[in-house]
């Protein structure tokens, strides 16, 4: 069966199509061409930048650190991929940034701390000062502004995949965790040489201990630095596209923050035999256990988001009625993908997971136009994601529904002193109308469906005048407030005409 509304055709009525539009554009302007500079740009910079390190550790210690280097990372981006399961983002997003924060910002990183300190120790004749100046003042400016420049470019050319505070704490994250994962190469592998020239080994070599400091202590210190940056880039991202002062303001100050961040933790050694664990102590732990709470709250700020914004489209028969639910709960939507794999296959899950997915971005893009801050492309977008939810619907339907009754809270149902047909303790009346296989809904009156304990015909404990407007009079349909028809891309007719829970 076909979707309630027909597709947009391939092109604007009278326009161009779009592969001619592409024919006659400029060769820079090719998906192919821009992908293809961006690879060869990262790969160049991945082989200076091992070149450069291979040279200044030798073989063994570029091994040697390399294979104690690269411990944290897998959980570093397991990390930021659990902050991200709400509305993941692409993995291509993920590569870049890694890749980008590995080769092309320590290379960067490497070749201006180089100069800038050079330049400062002939300047000033005094190459201690220059070493104290150039890792407080030059390292904290080049390298955040190095890593801040994948997250400029995944806004800007990645756009409908950052949306907001999440997306810019897992960028800068994953990039940063990128960055230190070649610096930390670097120092382990110079490391390895000092020690293999003055014979110390075991707990009292210059190794363990660095690798103490930088594996074990402090793996989060780059992501905790740009992730500041990345907030500010993802409160830019919630910005509306006319607010261009904030949209501009709230990402350097982000990248300010980081910097002063960064010069404090590097100048933490000049502060005395134990500036390092008082910096450690009150500035490190503290920020980060905050930012923590930040994305933690954020996480659950989206999941209420889906929850609130969703059953528009199931009140318009987008969405069965339990789905908000069960795609406003993380320990549902696993249940969810879960059930699609163990019934139908691991295919099945994947599908389910893509089309969690989707449903998320929906919400958001509702609830950004709610806000008025939609962009021009809110109609094309909204049907682009509803179009793919319904063509994955008859997957994920029953995974979700059967999610949404295996994780709903219990409701406490006082019987009546009248018989009622269909709950525990009689016989199942006529004319009932619970699908879903289940009969008569888990002890609720015969011929509710998803009422959880509710009156027959209603939805959620509303009244049933109320219809799907969730509180709202009916006339008012699934525009939350606004009247039928108003609202976001929403037809005359709340429904469409023909019945979406046909097979």
């Amino acid at each position: 069966m076909s979707s309630p509304f027909p597709p947009y055709p391939p092109h604007p009525p009278g326009g161009a199509p779009e592969d001619g539009v592409l024919r006659h554009a400029h060769w820079w302007q090719r998906r192919w061409v821009r992908y293809g500079a961006l690879i060869t740009l990262l790969t160049l910079s991945g082989l200076v930048i091992l070149a450069l390190v291979r040279e200044q550790t030798g073989t063994e210690g570029f091994l040697v650190g390399l294979g104690l280097a690269v411990l944290p990372v897998p959980l570093l981006i397991a990390a930021f991929r659990w902050l991200d399961r709400v509305e993941p983002g692409p993995w291509r997003n993920l590569v870049f940034a890694f890749a980008w924060g590995a080769c092309a910002a320590a290379l960067i990183a490497i070749v201006a701390n180089s100069f800038a300190t050079r330049w400062i120790a002939t300047a000033t004749a005094d190459p201690s000062s220059a070493d104290t100046l150039g890792a407080t003042v030059i390292a904290p400016i080049v390298e955040e502004s190095a890593k801040a420049a994948a997250i400029l470019l995944v806004f800007l050319f990645r756009r409908r995949d950052f949306t907001g505070i999440v997306d810019g704490v897992v960028i800068a994250g994953v990039t940063a965790t990128g960055f230190a994962f070649t610096e930390n190469i670097l120092y382990l592998g110079t490391a390895f040489g000092t020690d293999q020239l003055t014979g110390d080994s075991g707990i009292a070599s210059v190794t363990a201990a660095t690798f103490f400091v930088r594996v074990i202590m402090s793996p989060f210190a780059h992501p905790l630095f740009t992730v500041l940056t990345g907030i500010g880039f993802g409160v830019a991202a919630l910005s509306g596209d006319r607010q261009h002062l904030r949209r501009v303001l709230l990402p350097l100050s982000g990248l300010l923050l980081a910097m002063g961040m960064h010069a404090l933790w590097n100048g933490s050694s000049t502060f005395g035999d134990f500036g390092f664990f008082a910096v450690y102590a009150a500035f490190m732990v503290p920020a980060f256990g905050l930012l923590t709470w930040l994305v933690v709250w954020t996480r659950q700020r989206e999941l209420r988001t889906v929850r609130e914004e969703l059953p528009a489209y199931a009140a318009a028969g987008w969405l069965t009625p339990a789905e908000p639910f069960a795609l406003g709960s993380m320990r549902a939507r696993r249940v969810a993908r879960v059930y699609a794999g163990r019934h139908l296959g691991k295919a099945a899950a994947r599908e389910v997971a893509r089309y969690e997915a989707y449903a998320t971005s929906l919400a958001f893009l509702r609830h950004r136009g709610r806000q008025g801050r939609a962009n021009a492309d809110f109609l094309v977008r909204e049907r682009e994601l509803l179009n793919e939810l319904w063509r994955r619907k008859d997957v994920a339907r029953p995974a979700l529904d059967h999610a949404a009754r295996m994780t709903a809270p219990p409701v406490r149902v006082t019987a009546p002193p009248w018989p009622m047909y269909g709950v525990y303790g009689y016989g199942q009346g006529p004319g009932q109308g619970h699908g879903q296989g289940h009969p008569a809904g888990y002890g609720h009156p015969a011929g509710q469906a998803y009422g959880y304990g509710y009156p027959a015909g209603h939805g959620y404990g509303y009244p049933a005048a109320h219809g799907p407007g969730y509180g709202y009079p009916a006339a008012h349909g699934p525009g939350y407030g606004y009247p039928a028809g108003h609202g976001y891309g929403y037809p005359a007719q709340p429904y469409p005409a023909s019945n979406p829970y046909q097979s």
